[in-house]
């Protein structure tokens, strides 16, 4: 008999309430409901419509109400490290701030001159990146925070909005730089250091949690029975990784879209000097598992591209970019993605242009030229990622799992093979819905292990192989690109 849950997936660009339905050993999606997500822009600041993402489920619900068809559970994930303050009424207080906003310069000279930096990242494992929400906090108004009686993560609040359950997951917790790995809670010491009371923070819970049934309100509005809501994994990245159709030993992962997320999983955090120089962090997957894994931008340099050009007048699509990159010369210019000025918005092409400027290497002169330029540079960073990632665990790495909506670019997957010398598995595109809904069938005993749900993903999603070419022009290619990493 099948059975039915609903996905409420949330991205930086867009948000889709997902149908998933597990029959005979099978798992097919079906999307529901979809809008446009992104930051709002207002006086420079940069925050989230966390109203809108409400209003966006509860339509979603509605349409999924209108399939007539049985659901068991609903539950949300979403990026890291954004959160929402609720006052002593339990109504959020804005702004949601956006973690792109470029407020934080002062919160991480505030955290750092308590604990330093060494010392933070021994106790979180978390690489540093400036808009981590230990630096956001530290960047709050004193009295802002002060009135602040609850924080949720972002997907924890939709959690909340949907169960009147307060917890923040553990896979979305530990991107906090709040939270310890080895002792499993939050960081007292942490904790002290950006002026947060003791469970001023909702509770952590374990992945795959049920919080209760959708609250009555929401269900009498929806027009949908008093369904359970989980706390799968509520990081999306975590979800997806539950769900890579990994079937070998010695893999690895890569989730690829606005960031690429490359990691392999472990039983126990890696936290050592080298770990912190070389900026890999751990975050917690399901079933308490560690993802020793490299924030590492990613379609974000192309999105961003994509944007400029479209102010400019010239549109395009991300098929017509992929053609345009896989037909321009080779090897001409690279950047890398590593560098501090990609983070923000605006004029990516003028960024990129002015790296190569810099580096005394040809300008690209076309939109073409650019993109290649990106995919380029992605590949061969990834490389360098899986290179450190082996001297960290000892493993030699034979796998690499790329999945998330960047796994369509066969493009840049045949790219990553080559520039990594390894076969590249593509898909399933949709890993963070599959891992929602799976960790939800887990939650509710209708699959008894992760290895199974991983089996039903293999037998249930396409994967296309790419192998390794061209060794040695990468091979030579990647000795020049080391030399602009500094």
């Amino acid at each position: 008999m099948a059975t039915h849950y609903l996905a409420y997936d949330l991205g930086a660009d867009s948000g889709r309430l997902i149908l998933g339905t597990l029959d005979e050993g099978r798992l097919t999606l079906e999307e529901i409901h979809r809008f446009q997500n992104g930051p709002v822009k207002n006086t420079g600041a940069l925050y989230w419509n966390l109203d809108g993402i409400f209003t966006e489920l509860k339509a979603g619900l509605k349409k999924a109400s209108a399939c007539g068809k049985p659901i068991a559970s609903l539950s949300t994930d979403s990026w890291g490290v954004d959160y929402a303050l609720y006052d002593e009424r339990g109504i959020i207080m804005p702004p949601v701030w956006c973690y792109r906003d470029g407020r934080t310069a002062l919160g991480i000279e505030n955290a750092q001159a308590k604990v330093d930096w060494p010392t933070t990242y021994a106790i979180t494992g978390i690489q540093f990146m400036g808009f981590n929400t230990l630096y956001q906090i530290a960047s709050e108004p004193a009295d802002r925070l002060a009135r602040a009686r609850q924080i949720l993560l972002i997907g924890d609040a939709v959690n909340h909005f949907s169960s009147g359950v307060a917890r923040n997951e553990v896979s979305l917790a530990s991107t906090t730089q709040l939270y310890d790995p080895r002792q499993r809670r939050w960081s007292d010491r942490l904790f002290a250091a950006v002026g947060l009371r003791e469970n001023q923070f909702a509770p952590i819970c374990a992945s795959g949690t049920r919080l209760g049934p959708l609250k009555r309100s929401l269900s009498a509005e929806c027009g949908l029975p008093s369904i359970e809501v989980i706390a799968s994994c509520s990081h999306d990245t975590g979800a997806a990784v539950a769900a890579i159709p990994a079937a070998s030993k010695n893999w690895a992962y890569l989730s690829s879209g606005t960031w690429s997320l490359m990691g392999v999983e472990l039983p126990e955090p890696v936290i050592s000097e080298q770990s912190r120089t070389l900026g890999f962090t751990n975050e917690i997957g399901y079933g308490h598992s560690v993802r020793l894994l490299k924030n590492i931008i990613g379609l974000w340099l192309v999105q961003e591209c994509r944007r400029h050009w479209a102010r400019e007048g010239h549109k395009f699509d991300f098929t017509e970019l992929e053609r345009m990159a896989a037909s321009s010369a080779p090897f001409v210019s690279l950047i890398n993605p590593d560098d501090a000025r990609f983070m923000g918005p605006e004029n990516m092409p003028g960024k990129i242009a002015d790296f190569c400027r810099e580096t005394g290497q040809p300008v690209p002169s076309t939109p073409g030229a650019t993109m290649r330029c990106i995919y380029e540079s992605l590949a061969l960073f990834y490389r360098v990622t899986l290179r450190r990632l082996e001297k960290l665990t000892g493993r030699k790495i034979e796998v690499m799992h790329i999945v998330g909506g960047g796994s369509k670019d066969a493009t840049l997957n045949q790219f990553a093979a080559n520039a990594m010398k390894i076969p590249v598995l593509a898909g399933p595109t949709e890993c963070a819905a599959l891992g929602n809904i799976l960790i939800q069938a887990l939650a509710l005993s209708h699959i008894p292990t992760l290895d199974a749900a991983r089996n039903i993903v293999r037998d249930s999603c396409p994967v296309q192989t790419f192998n390794p070419t061209d060794a040695d022009l990468w091979d030579s290619t990647a000795q020049r690109f080391n030399s602009l990493l500094g």
